[in-house]
C-alpha cells in the first residue's frame, strides 16, 4: 500500500524516525549549504565527477537552490536493468516494489537539478550490504537524501561535526541499494549509461537447422516460384501469415531457413501455385520447362532424395485352384525388410477362375496406401501393378501387349503378358511368361523366349526414353529397366534320388550344388536365352513340385524332380541401376504345387520431361473401395473374436 507521495506504508515510520532522530544532521547540512554558496562565486560551474559531496554542496548556484526548493531529489534506477551478478534479497525486494513505477519513466527528469546528478556521480558502485537490515532501511536512506532544501542552507559550522561525511556515506549506501546498476563514471551529458547486457551464464550451442532431410525436401519450392515472396510483397505489401512461418518466428520457436523459404502454408505442406501457372500449364500434355516440370529433377528429389525406389516383383503358378490363401501377408509383406516397397508387381500363371477376387485380395493385403495402377490378363496369365498412391501422378499412360506361344490350344495357358509405362524419366517393362513344360523341352522354351521379344509390341504411344539404344527386334532393349518373371519351366538335369539326397542333407544346405544341374543357369551362361539379363543369387529350395497342402515334394507315381521353374530375372540399360536386395520364396502358401517366388530391388530413377501422355492419377477406384472395406471388416471381426474369447473364459475350481 502506498502513500500519496508514492512511498510504501512502512516508509512513513522511516520518515518520522529520520525527522526526529536526524535534526542535528539536518542543521549540519544547512551549514554546509551556506558554505557552498560562499565558495561557488558567480561562475556557477558544475561540480566535477571526482569532487567529494561536501565540495559539491558548496558549489551549488542560486537558481539550482530555487529549483531544489520546488521539487525534491528523486533518483531513479534505469529501465529494465540486466545485472551481471546475482542480486541480494534487499535488491530483489526493492525491485519488486519499483518495477511497475519505473517501467514508463525515464532515468532523469528535466526538473531535476545537477545536485542530484552530482550526488549520483560521487556514489561509487560499491557492492550491496549483505548484513541483516530492517525492511525499511532503503526507504530511510532515500528519505535522508530527500530532506527539505532548507536543510541545505544550514550554517557551515556543522562541517566540524561530520555532516558532509555522513551525507556522502548515505549517498554511497543509496548507490549500493541500486545493486550496481550504474557504473562509476558512466555519465555523459548528465545521463547515466547502462551497463552492457550480459547473459547470466554461457548459452549452450544450438543448431538452428532442426528440419530433417526429408522435411527439407518435402517442403522445397520449385525454382520457378522462388520469387513468390518478393512478388507478394511488391503486389500486396506484405506476405500473408498463412504463407509463411511467421507464427513460429513470433513465438520464438526454432525454425530453419528452408522451412521459412518453402512458403508452405501453416495449415498444409503443399507448395503454393501461382495463378498464372495454373492458366498456362496443361497437366495432361505436360510442360517443357527445364525447371518446375511435374516429372523433373526437383519433383523427383522431393520424393526420392537418393533417386532410388523399392520394387517388389513376384511370380506364382496358382495351378488354377479356386481356393485362395487365407492370408497373403507373408507373401507380399515379408518381415525381413523393415519397410514396404514403393511398387508391387505380381504375375500369376494358371490363375484362379475369379481374377477380380484375386485382385481384391491383393488390395486388401496392401491396404489403403497403395492403389492398382493397372492390371491385365492373357488367358490365365494375370499381372497386377500396385503403386503408392502418392506416386501415381508421376506415371505415364500404362500400355500392355500379349503374345501367345501355343496357338493350337483353346485356353491360353502358355504365352507372355507385358506391361510398360514411364515413371518420372525412367521407362519400365514388366513381362510375365509361362513357357513350354517338359524336362527335355529346352529348345521349345528358347523359342518361346525369342518369339516373345520379337512379337511384344511395346511401347505404343509413350515415347522411348533412349531410342538410340533400342532395337526393333528385341522389346527388352526399348526400355530402361526390364523385369521378366514367371514359370519358365526350366528343370534340373538330375534324377530324383540325387536331388533328394542333396536336399535331405541339411535344410539350410547350400543349394549351389543343385544349381550346377539347372538348365536356365546353363543356357544363360551360353547366351542363348535372356541375353543381357541377370539373376540374383538363389538361396531357397526348389519351388516345384510340392504336394498340395504339404511341404513334401511330389509323392505321386510320376515322381517329378524338384526344380527351380519359377524365376525372376532383370536387365538395365545403365550399369548398376538395379540392385537385388532379396530373392526368396514363400513356403507358407501351400494351395498350389508351386511356391510363390519374389524379389526385392532398389532401382535408380532418373528425372524426365512431362511432355508425354500422363496417367493423370488414373487407378481402379472400385477395387480400392472394396479392398479397404474388406480390410476394415476383417479387423472388426478379429477384434470381436478376441473380445468374445476373453469374455467366454471360464475359471474352474477343483
Amino acid at each position: 500500500m502506498s502513500t500519496p507521495n508514492g512511498f510504501p506504508q512502512h516508509s512513513r515510520v522511516c520518515l518520522t524516525r529520520s525527522m526526529e532522530g536526524g535534526a542535528v544532521q539536518d542543521l549540519q547540512a544547512k551549514k554546509a549549504g551556506k558554505a557552498a554558496k560562499k565558495e561557488a562565486g558567480s561562475d556557477g560551474a558544475p561540480p566535477k565527477i571526482g569532487t567529494p559531496i561536501s565540495e559539491t554542496l558548496k558549489l551549488l548556484p542560486e537558481e539550482l537552490k530555487a529549483n531544489m526548493k520546488i521539487r525534491s531529489i528523486t533518483p531513479r534506477p534505469p529501465r529494465k536493468p540486466r545485472l551481471e551478478r546475482a542480486a541480494s534479497l534487499d535488491e530483489k525486494s526493492w525491485r519488486k516494489w519499483r518495477r511497475f513505477r519505473t517501467s514508463q519513466e525515464s532515468l532523469t527528469d528535466p526538473n531535476e537539478t545537477s545536485s542530484s546528478n552530482g550526488s549520483l556521480q560521487e556514489a561509487s558502485p560499491s557492492p550491496p550490504t549483505r548484513g541483516r537490515a530492517s525492511p525499511c532501511n532503503p526507504c530511510c536512506q532515500q528519505d535522508s537524501l530527500h530532506s527539505s532544501p532548507d536543510a541545505l542552507e544550514a550554517s557551515p559550522g556543522g562541517k566540524s561535526r561530520g555532516g558532509a561525511s555522513d551525507l556522502g556515506k548515505r549517498a554511497s549506501e543509496i548507490s549500493s541499494a541500486f545493486g550496481g546498476l550504474l557504473r562509476g563514471k558512466g555519465f555523459a551529458g548528465g545521463k547515466p549509461r547502462l551497463s552492457q547486457i550480459m547473459p547470466a551464464r554461457p548459452l549452450p550451442p544450438m543448431e538452428l537447422n532442426v528440419a530433417s532431410h526429408s522435411l527439407r525436401t518435402a517442403n522445397r519450392i520449385d525454382s520457378d516460384c522462388l520469387d513468390y515472396r518478393h512478388y507478394s510483397q511488391h503486389k500486396f505489401g506484405r506476405v500473408s501469415s498463412s504463407l509463411s512461418d511467421s507464427r513460429l518466428q513470433g513465438n520464438g520457436t526454432l525454425y530453419d531457413n528452408c522451412s521459412t523459404d518453402s512458403m508452405k502454408s501453416t495449415f498444409s505442406v503443399l507448395t503454393p501455385i501461382r495463378a498464372k501457372d495454373v492458366r498456362s500449364r496443361s497437366y495432361l500434355e505436360g510442360s517443357l520447362l527445364a525447371s518446375g516440370a511435374l516429372m523433373g529433377a526437383e519433383e523427383l528429389s522431393r520424393y526420392f532424395p537418393d533417386r532410388n525406389m523399392g520394387i517388389f516383383v513376384a511370380t506364382w503358378n496358382m495351378q488354377g485352384q479356386k481356393e485362395l490363401p487365407v492370408n497373403l501377408d507373408d507373401f507380399l509383406l515379408p518381415t525381413d525388410p523393415d519397410f514396404a516397397q514403393d511398387m508391387y508387381v505380381i504375375g500369376v500363371q494358371e490363375g484362379c477362375p475369379d481374377r477380380r477376387e484375386w485382385e481384391i485380395r491383393l488390395q486388401e493385403t496392401l491396404g489403403p496406401h497403395y492403389v492398382l495402377l493397372h492390371s491385365a490378363a492373357h488367358g490365365v496369365l494375370y499381372m497386377s501393378v500396385f503403386i503408392r498412391r502418392d506416386l501415381i501422378w508421376f506415371c505415364s499412360e500404362v500400355e500392355y501387349a500379349t503374345v501367345t506361344t501355343r496357338i493350337v490350344s483353346q485356353i491360353k495357358t502358355k504365352g507372355a503378358l507385358g506391361i510398360s509405362f514411364t515413371f518420372f524419366g525412367t521407362s519400365f517393362l514388366f513381362i510375365t511368361s509361362h513357357f513350354t513344360s517338359g524336362d527335355s523341352k529346352v529348345n521349345e522354351r528358347k523359342l518361346d523366349y525369342n518369339k516373345t521379344i520379337q512379337a511384344l509390341t511395346l511401347p505404343k504411344n509413350v515415347p522411348d526414353t533412349n531410342p538410340y539404344r533400342s532395337s526393333s527386334s528385341d522389346v527388352t532393349t526399348r526400355f530402361d529397366e526390364v523385369f521378366w518373371f514367371g514359370d519358365f519351366n526350366f528343370r534340373l538335369n538330375k534324377d530324383r534320388e540325387t536331388v533328394d539326397s542333396i536336399l535331405s542333407q541339411d535344410p539350410d544346405t547350400d543349394v549351389s550344388k543343385l544349381l550346377v544341374y539347372d538348365q536356365l543357369t546353363s543356357e544363360m551362361s551360353r547366351g542363348s536365352i535372356f541375353k543381357g539379363f541377370q539373376e540374383a543369387d538363389i538361396h531357397f529350395r526348389p519351388s516345384y513340385k510340392f504336394d498340395i497342402g504339404k511341404d513334401s515334394y511330389d509323392t505321386t507315381s510320376k515322381q517329378r524332380t524338384p526344380s527351380y521353374t519359377d524365376r525372376v530375372v532383370f536387365r538395365s540399360r545403365y550399369k548398376d541401376d538395379i540392385q537385388a536386395v532379396k530373392y526368396s520364396s514363400c513356403p507358407v502358401i501351400k494351395t498350389s504345387d508351386h511356391r510363390p517366388v519374389f524379389a526385392l530391388f532398389r532401382v535408380k530413377v532418373r528425372p524426365g520431361r512431362d511432355n508425354i501422355p500422363l496417367a493423370a492419377g488414373l487407378f481402379d477406384r472400385d477395387l480400392y473401395l472394396i479392398g479397404i472395406r474388406r480390410r476394415a471388416t476383417r479387423e472388426l471381426l478379429k477384434r470381436r473374436e478376441q473380445k468374445d474369447q476373453r469374455s467366454s473364459s471360464i475359471c474352474s475350481i477343483s
